[in-house]
């Protein structure tokens, strides 16, 4: 079982431990975006209220995140990370939300994130060509047009 739900300050410390990023910036991004967390809803959220590792959630009870956010008639997805199920589930919320408004939505895949690539193609998202370079690693930009 997945739940998916908006990420709080209190999930900083799990998401940097996925994005393998600083926490403050993982902060800022849940301030700045639209971000939302799978977590496993398998774990019971008291089991471990003495653990102090970590300032909020626990990175082993998240399975992925994803920030986004809407410019001009388009929604851009600028950051996610996950397992392939939960990049699924999770991509599913800026669809989502462009379907209502009747907008586009648009990611930059590294590559070799399969597991991502997947997902983005299990939704309907479609190769548009390459994407600029981020710290020396080449993009895929993916689209969907909703209709």
């Amino acid at each position: 079982m997945m739940n998916v739900r908006d990420a709080l300050e209190a999930d900083a410390d799990a998401i940097a431990s996925i994005a393998d990023a600083p926490t403050d910036v993982m902060r800022n991004l849940v301030h700045d975006r639209t971000v939302r967390v799978a977590e496993d809803g398998t774990h019971d959220p008291n089991a471990d209220v003495d653990d102090t590792r970590y300032d909020g959630s626990n990175p082993e009870d998240l399975l992925g995140f994803i920030s986004f956010d809407a410019q001009g008639e388009t929604v851009h997805v600028t950051q996610i990370e996950g397992t392939e199920n939960a990049c699924e589930r999770l991509l599913a919320e800026p669809v989502r939300f462009a379907e209502r408004e009747s907008m586009a939505v648009e990611m930059l895949i590294p590559r070799g994130k399969d597991g991502v690539v997947a997902a983005a193609r299990e939704l309907g998202f479609e190769r548009n060509g390459l994407g600029p370079q981020f710290d020396g690693s080449k993009t895929i930009r993916f689209r969907l047009e909703v209709e």
